[in-house]
């Protein structure tokens, strides 16, 4: 019987080390521009209210729209389901946005089915797929770099990751934002979608 409860406490002591390591990647990674030329700039959605971008949705936005007209894509994918919002979907809030803000209607593609993160990059790999796009700048939240690169990445797109500008936040917090992406790379990684 001792030797199940240490094989169960070595057990969770890998996991836990395993997801330390993730995290601590995904905090290194959540800082770094890789701006670089690509077919696409993939934003991913935030909050909108009422037809209005959250402020974490118009940084990104703002973020996408400055790579835009620095030439560095032709086509910016917004993303971004309902949200319980049944007149509006943070995609097209954010296609709103950026028309306004002079980007043309039809450089612009709109994914509004996804319900989390690994939808809407299911998604966004098939419309890459059908437009034989092969590269792509994903524009979100530092903490979120990490793992949509890696999914991208699997489906053979290449990715460069250009976190939205932020004030940066040293706390437990921080950390704790970190390791929750890194259980979410974990699953996904074995095949549980969240």
């Amino acid at each position: 019987m001792k030797w199940i409860v240490g094989v169960a406490l070595l057990f969770l002591a890998a996991v836990l080390g395993y997801l330390a390591y993730i995290a601590s990647q995904i905090q290194n990674e959540s800082t770094v521009d890789e701006e670089h030329t690509a077919d696409a700039i993939v934003v991913l959605g935030a909050a909108e209210y009422r037809g209005r971008p959250s402020p974490v949705l118009e940084a990104r936005l703002n973020h996408a729209l400055f790579l835009y007209l620095k030439g560095l894509a032709p086509r910016i994918i917004t993303t971004g389901g309902a949200g319980g919002d049944p007149m509006f979907t943070e995609s097209t809030v954010a296609r709103a946005y950026l028309t306004r803000r002079g980007v043309p209607a039809e450089a612009i593609v709109v994914e509004n089915e996804g319900e989390s993160t690994v939808h809407t990059i299911v998604a966004v790999t098939e419309i890459m797929r059908r437009m034989n796009l092969k590269s792509a700048i994903v524009v979100s939240d530092g903490y979120h770099i990490y793992r949509v690169k890696k999914m991208l990445q699997a489906s053979g797109i290449k990715v460069y990751g250009s976190p939205r500008p932020s004030a940066p936040q040293n706390g437990w917090r921080e950390k704790w934002t970190y390791f929750r992406q890194a259980v979410g790379y974990a699953l996904w990684r074995i095949g549980i979608t969240i």
